[in-house]
């Protein structure tokens, strides 16, 4: 109905019949919504007798559908999926099987600082690719050409390199091109001799391979961010390496979660999402999960992980 609350939505609640499910309109039309104003979280509650989140993919959000109605309706508990979400990337942080390996790319640095952080003190092996490896190049004194590099967190990649040790795997070599318009000509290079003319657009085939083999000898993998620009062949290659290892490694009892986002999107094209263990719906929700900060929309439930 073309209504989300009111007078008009409460009746349609109430002459439902058993069985029967009512679609509402997007809460995101609300004025409301996004302050969790708290009027409006009452309003929501007073469509239902009870309140289930299956919204993962929103449980990082404080809105009044995913935080403010759960504190006027009850019980709130958490849905299937939700549920599902909570147990595979909870189990990851809190009780992994071991080795522990996380993979972490993406084009910048500052987007995953605080997941790094997180992670480093729990994971056997963290596995670096994407642009952001190229601010860790940077501060490792390497040539970078025109590659992604953020300047004002050079110290922060320096400071990480010296605090990580072994645990922290940049790529050993990287595929280039003068630019991702340009990725016909792409070629591999040792880390050491990227161009001054040309950019690091993906992880390389030597690097590819030594994360497959880490892969293989972990029991628990978790994935956040492609490891080049996944959306370009042959820029992709890298990304789909790392995919295709996951799904090598699932087959064989590894427990392999991909954290949402433009993870999950190349799991996708790559047509290997029923071969990982877990998929997350939520991209940010699922990085803040991984940073160890808490989701007002899973917070507020009565009954969860």
């Amino acid at each position: 109905m073309p209504e989300t609350v009111g007078d008009a939505a409460v009746a349609a609640t109430h002459a439902l019949a058993n069985g029967s499910a009512l679609l509402l309109e997007n809460t995101r039309f609300l004025p409301g919504e996004e302050k969790n104003d708290d009027a409006l979280s009452r309003q929501l509650a007073a469509l239902g007798d009870l309140y289930v989140n299956d919204a993962f993919g929103s449980a990082h959000r404080a809105h009044s559908s995913t935080e403010g109605v759960a504190r006027h309706l009850k019980p709130a508990v958490a849905g299937l999926l939700m549920q599902k979400e909570l147990d595979y990337l909870g189990d990851a942080l809190d009780k992994p099987k071991r080795p522990f390996v996380a993979i972490l790319g993406g084009s910048k640095i500052s987007g995953k600082i605080d997941v790094i952080e997180a992670l480093l003190p729990k994971v056997d092996a963290l596995l670096v690719g994407g642009a952001m490896a190229c601010t860790f190049y940077r501060a490792m004194g390497l040539e970078t050409g025109k590659s992604l590099v953020e300047p004002d967190r050079v110290d922060m990649a320096k400071a990480l390199i010296e605090k990580a040790g072994s645990i922290l795997i940049l790529p050993h070599d990287a595929t280039v091109a003068p630019s991702i318009d340009d990725a016909a000509q792409a070629h591999a290079v040792k880390k050491d001799q990227i161009p001054a003319t040309e950019a690091m657009l993906d992880i390389g085939p030597d690097t590819a391979a030594s994360y497959a083999r880490a892969i293989a000898s972990a029991k628990t993998v978790v994935w956040n961010g492609p490891m080049g620009v996944f959306e370009k062949p042959p820029l992709d290659a890298g990304t789909l390496a790392v995919a295709k290892a996951m799904a090598a490694a699932t087959a064989k009892g590894v427990t392999t979660i991909v954290g949402g986002g433009d993870s999950a999107a190349a799991v996708a094209q790559a047509g290997l999402e029923s071969k990982m263990s877990h998929v997350s719906t939520g991209g940010g929700a699922s990085l803040e999960f991984l940073e160890g900060k808490v989701l007002p929309g899973v917070a507020i439930l009565d009954e969860r992980a």
